[in-house]
């Protein structure tokens, strides 16, 4: 691939390109969501063979990248086996409200949650967390394999898919 410049973690794209790999083997179809230029798609695609689409109201997707400009929606989660927001900004809730239907990984870097508040980083995933838990959702916090303060995130699941996830995680390959 040719070397593009971005601003941020380097290596942030990549690690977390091979984290959806890993976790959702099994996730085709993948919203990255206020994803930019669209890196983390173009490597989900290439890399991973995911259909992946950029979702993003500024439009500014890389040559060759599957992208929509528009504001991120909820309604749309269902299209999507995965809904990701690398950073999403003020398409946090929308994202965070998709895990009602669809599995979502976030991670969350400024605090679009609630204007009325100041959130840190961890109140921010802490006030994330409870939401999810209240929604009947599990939650699982991740690290993801890049470097900075802004790698923390969640795997939010939907109310009842917490179990079949929990099972794939535990299950060896024999047993399949």
């Amino acid at each position: 691939m040719a070397h593009h410049s971005f601003h941020g973690a380097p290596g942030r794209f990549e690690a977390t390109a091979r984290f959806v790999a890993d976790r959702f083997p099994d996730a085709r179809y993948v919203a990255d969501v206020a994803g930019g230029q669209g890196m983390l798609a173009r490597i989900l695609a290439k890399r991973y063979n995911k259909s992946a689409e950029v979702i993003d109201p500024r439009g500014w997707a890389l040559r060759g990248v599957v992208s929509r400009q528009a504001a991120y929606d909820a309604g749309t989660a269902d299209f999507y086996d995965l809904i990701i927001g690398l950073h999403p900004d003020q398409a946090l809730r929308p994202v965070v409200e998709s895990a009602q239907s669809r599995p979502v990984l976030v991670v969350p870097c400024c605090n679009f949650w609630d204007s009325g508040l100041r959130l840190g980083r961890d109140a921010l995933i802490s006030a994330i967390t409870e939401h999810q838990l209240d929604g009947g959702g599990a939650v699982e916090p991740v690290t993801l394999g890049f470097d900075g303060p802004m790698n923390r995130g969640l795997v939010l699941l939907p109310a009842g898919r917490q179990q079949s996830q929990a099972s794939r995680r535990t299950t060896s390959p024999d047993d399949r």
